[in-house]
């Protein structure tokens, strides 16, 4: 299986096979022990060997699929591992996403509990921009990608409809 995986500031090709792995093509040999829950249970432990050296390992899942935050050794790292497919499908979504204002529309009839933005701020993709009550839970939208806030068009304690448009976030580039 192969992969591309970020981590440092770098990325990496790592190819996993049933004899070991190469990374960035130099082969290196492998071997994962433990794979236990940490006395909290807030990750999983093991000892990883990487070319006969031993290395202490707890992983939890990060943000997003793929994404894991690592302790190494107790040095600290956020690493994203992406097989091939899922990393081909997120390029295309990125390429594919819409340029000029895009809107934050409402998915269901609800209420606008919150607004967490202002005409004019910065927002990343994914960024909650408001909060809407529906179906007695409480849903953050976010934004579609990022750029500026151009416009909103609720407040807090209005009901809106299906397909409503709440927020438009306008590309900067």
């Amino acid at each position: 299986m192969r992969y591309v995986v970020a981590v440092a500031g770098r990325e990496l090709e790592v190819v996993v096979d049933g004899s070991g792995m190469t990374v960035d093509g130099v082969r290196v040999a492998a071997h994962l022990e433990g794979d236990h829950q940490t006395a909290a249970g807030t990750g999983v432990g093991a000892i990883l060997t990487i070319d006969g050296r031993q290395h202490r390992l707890v992983a939890r899942p990060g943000e997003g699929r793929g994404s894991y935050d690592l302790q190494l050794d107790g040095r600290r790292l956020t690493v994203e591992a992406l097989d091939e497919r899922t990393r081909a499908i997120r390029a295309h979504a990125k390429a594919a996403a819409p340029t000029g204002a895009a809107p934050v529309i409402a998915p269901m009839p609800g209420l606008i509990v919150r607004v967490g933005v202002a005409v004019g701020d910065q927002v990343e993709a994914g960024q909650a921009v408001l909060v809407m009550e529906a179906m007695k839970m409480e849903n953050e939208l976010r934004a579609p990608g990022a750029g500026r806030v151009k416009a909103i068009l609720v407040q807090p304690g209005v009901a809106v409809e299906r397909g409503a448009v709440l927020v438009t976030v306008e590309a900067e580039g």
